[in-house]
C-alpha cells in the first residue's frame, strides 16, 4: 500500500528578517495582540510568506552581480554559508554600489522535504 499524502516542504525563514518580513511580523504581532487574529492564523500567514518569498526569488530574479571586497569572516554550518565582507563593491549591469561591511547569508537552493508524521 502506497502513501499518497503529499510531502510537507520546509522553507527558509531567513527573509522574515528583511524589511518587508519585519513589517509583516510587526503588523501580525499587533493584530495578534489586539486579538484580531489568533496564533494559528499568525503562523499560517508567516508560513505562506516564507513559501512565497522563497519561490519568487528562485524563479523571478534573473539579475547577476559581481561582489568584490576583503573577506573578513566566513563560516559554513547546517548547509548555510555566511560571509562578512569589508569594503564591498557590488557591480551589476547598470550600477556600482559600495558599502563598508556586508553580511551575505547563502542557503541551499534545494528545499528539503519532510515526510508527514506517522
Amino acid at each position: 500500500m502506497t502513501n499518497t499524502t503529499p510531502l510537507k516542504q520546509n522553507y527558509y525563514e531567513l527573509y522574515r528578517r528583511s524589511t518587508v518580513g519585519e513589517a509583516l511580523t510587526d503588523t501580525l504581532d499587533e493584530l495578534l495582540q489586539n486579538q484580531y487574529i489568533n496564533q494559528n492564523v499568525y503562523t499560517k500567514i508567516l508560513t505562506q510568506f516564507d513559501k512565497s518569498i522563497n519561490e519568487a526569488l528562485s524563479t523571478g530574479v534573473k539579475s547577476k552581480a559581481v561582489i568584490k571586497g576583503k573577506l573578513h569572516t566566513y563560516r559554513f554550518c547546517d548547509s548555510v554559508w555566511t560571509f562578512i565582507i569589508d569594503n564591498a563593491e557590488f557591480k551589476s549591469d547598470s550600477e556600482t554600489t559600495r558599502v563598508d561591511r556586508v553580511k551575505i547569508v547563502a542557503c541551499d537552493a534545494h528545499v528539503t522535504e519532510t515526510p508527514p508524521p506517522k
